[in-house]
C-alpha cells in the first residue's frame, strides 16, 4: 500500500502542476480520480509539458481502466525499479514494496510432486537414483522389510490371544521403516513415534529383543514400565518410544543442535505422524530448528489418518511439505511406499542436514493398511475395498521384491525359505519371553533418584502391604 500511496502522490502533484487550471481538467471530461487511474509516465514521455496534449493522450488510453497495456505495466514497474524508498530493509532481508493489493494464496496452484523411483510394478522411473543401492543393501532391506511384515502378523494375533496387552503394526508402512533406516547410520539419533520398529531391526535390535519387552519381562530395557511397543536402546540409539503424541519433535531438535555444538558427523531424526502435525510441538520444533540451524531430519509419515481422524479433517494445506517452507526448511516429498525413492531422499537429506548444518522436512506418502492399533477397528471409518486396494495394489513389500527380483538378487527358493526361518524365529522368541521372569515390584521405584526419597518409600511399603492382602487382584508371577 506505501508504494501505491507514493505514487498516486507524485501523479497528483504532476498532473496538478501540469494541468492548473481546473477548468481545463473539467473540459477534458476525465475526473482526478480517473486521472490517478489513467496515471502512467510512459503516456506524457515525448509530448512536452503541454497540458492539454497530457489529458489528450489520457484520454486516448481511457478504455483501459487500470493499465495501458501489459508493457506499459513493466515500464512503470521498471520507472521505480530503483527507487530505494520503494525497498524496505527488514530483519531477515530486503522487503519489496508492491502498488497491487494482492492476498497471497491460501493454496497453491499446482500440488508439490511426489519423488519417486520405482512404479507401482516395481519398474524403475528414475535410472540415475537406481546404482545407489547395490545387491547386499538390497536384500537386507526386502529381508527386514519381510521380517518387519511377519513379526507384526504374529504379534497381532499374540495379543489377540491375550498373550500380551496391546500392539500396533507397521503393515503398510515397512518402506519407510527399513528404507529410511538404511540410509542413516548408527550414529545418528533416533526420536521414534511408535510406527518405526524397523529402524531397531534395520540396527541389530534382535527378535527375542523385541519380545522382551512386549512381554513385559526381566529382559526388558524397561523393565515392564512401557507399554508393549514401546521399544528403546540406548546402544542403537534409539531413545524410547513416548505415548504421547509429538513430543519427541522438539527433543529431536535439542538433541542435533547438541551435535552440532559437539561438531559430529550425525544428525538427529525424528519420525511422527500427519497427527502428529496437528500438535503444538511440531510447530515450536521446526521453527527451533530453522532459527538455530539444527542438523535434524523431520520424517513425517502421511498415511492419510490420525486413527479415525481423515487429513481432510486436520489441515487444508497441501499435506505437509509446504510447512517447511513456511518455517524456512528445505523439504521434499516422496512417495513412501517406494523403498528406493525413501531411500534416496532421507540419504540425501542426511548429507544436506550434516554437510550444510541445517533442518530437513520429508513427508513421505503411503497407507496405513492396518488398523491403527489393536484398540481399533479401522473398517469403522474407512472402506474395506480402500483398505484392501492398498494392501494389494500399492503394497511396498511386493513392490521392492519384484524389482529386487528383476535384478537375478532374488528368488522363490529365498522368499520360501526367509519367510519359514523368520516365522521360527520369532515363535521361539516368544515362547522364551513368556517363559522368562517378570521384573520384581520394586523396579516401579527405581532408576529415577539415587537415594530413594522418604515418599516413595511409603508407597513401595503400601503397594506391597495391598497385594499380600490382595494377592488373588495381582499377577501372581510379579516377585514381591
Amino acid at each position: 500500500m506505501a508504494f501505491w500511496f507514493s505514487r498516486s502522490r507524485l501523479a497528483n502533484h504532476l498532473i496538478r502542476k501540469m494541468c492548473s487550471s481546473q477548468n481545463l481538467i473539467r473540459s477534458s471530461g476525465i475526473s482526478s480520480s480517473s486521472l490517478l487511474n489513467l496515471w502512467n509516465p510512459s503516456l506524457i514521455h515525448g509530448i512536452g509539458r503541454n497540458p492539454r496534449a497530457v489529458l489528450e493522450n489520457l484520454k486516448t488510453h481511457s478504455a483501459d481502466c487500470r493499465f495501458a497495456s501489459t508493457k506499459a505495466r513493466e515500464e512503470r514497474d521498471t520507472r521505480f525499479d530503483n527507487d530505494e524508498n520503494q525497498v524496505l530493509d527488514f530483519p531477515g532481508g530486503r522487503v519489496m514494496f508492491t502498488y497491487q493489493l494482492k492476498f497471497i494464496s491460501e493454496s497453491p496452484e499446482k500440488r508439490a510432486d511426489c519423488f519417486r523411483v520405482l512404479d507401482d510394478n516395481g519398474q524403475p522411473i528414475a535410472g540415475d537414483y537406481i546404482e545407489l543401492v547395490n545387491k547386499e543393501v538390497a536384500v537386507k532391506m526386502y529381508s527386514n522389510m519381510v521380517t518387519l511384515q511377519i513379526m507384526d502378523t504374529i504379534f497381532y494375533e499374540a495379543q489377540r490371544q491375550g498373550r500380551i496387552s496391546f500392539y500396533l503394526t507397521s503393515i503398510g508402512e515397512e518402506a519407510i521403516n527399513i528404507a529410511s533406516a538404511a540410509a542413516l547410520t548408527i550414529d545418528d539419533l533416533i526420536f521414534p513415534q511408535y510406527r518405526e520398529p524397523g529402524v531397531l531391526l534395520w540396527r541389530g535390535f534382535s527378535l527375542q529383543e523385541f519380545a522382551n519387552q512386549c512381554f513385559s519381562n526381566k529382559a526388558d530395557y524397561g523393565k515392564g514400565r512401557q507399554m508393549p511397543i514401546h521399544y528403546g536402546s540406548n546402544k542403537l540409539n534409539y531413545f524410547t518410544i513416548s505415548s504421547p503424541i509429538a513430543t519427541q519433535i522438539p527433543q529431536a531438535v535439542g538433541a542435533a543442535y547438541s551435535l552440532k555444538m559437539d561438531q559430529k558427523n550425525a544428525c538427529a531424526v525424528t519420525y511422527f505422524g500427519d497427527g502428529g502435525t496437528s500438535e503444538g510441538d511440531f510447530h515450536a520444533a521446526l521453527n527451533f530448528a530453522a532459527v538455530m540451524e539444527a542438523p535434524v531430519i523431520f520424517f513425517c509419515r502421511n498415511n492419510g489418518w490420525a486413527i479415525s481422524t481423515p487429513t481432510s479433517e486436520q489441515f487444508r494445506s497441501d499435506g505437509l511439505v509446504v510447512r517447511g517452507p513456511a518455517y524456512g526448511i528445505r523439504s521434499i516429498r516422496v512417495d513412501g511406499n517406494d523403498a528406493l525413492a525413501v531411500y534416496c531422499a532421507v540419504r540425501a537429506a542426511r548429507e544436506m542436514a550434516i554437510n550444510e548444518q541445517r533442518p530437513i522436512l520429508v513427508e513421505a506418502l503411503t497407507y496405513r493398511a492396518g488398523h491403527h492399533s489393536t484398540s481399533d477397528d479401522s473398517t469403522k471409518y474407512r472402506p474395506v475395498d480402500e483398505i484392501e486396494h492398498w494392501k494389494t495394489m500399492r503394497d511396498p513389500v511386493s513392490r521392492f521384491r519384484k524389482w529386487v527380483e528383476g535384478n537375478g538378487w532374488w528368488s522363490e527358493v529365498d522368499e520360501s525359505e526367509l519367510r519359514s526361518d523368520v516365522r521360527k524365529k520369532i515363535l521361539d522368541a516368544i515362547q522364551a519371553a513368556e517363559k522368562a521372569d517378570k521384573p520384581p515390584l520394586a523396579d516401579l521405584f527405581t532408576d529415577v533418584y539415587s537415594d530413594i526419597p522418604s515418599n516413595l518409600r511409603e508407597q513401595e511399603r503400601s503397594v506391597r502391604e495391598t497385594v499380600q492382602k490382595h494377592p488373588q487382584d495381582y499377577p501372581p508371577d510379579v516377585p514381591v
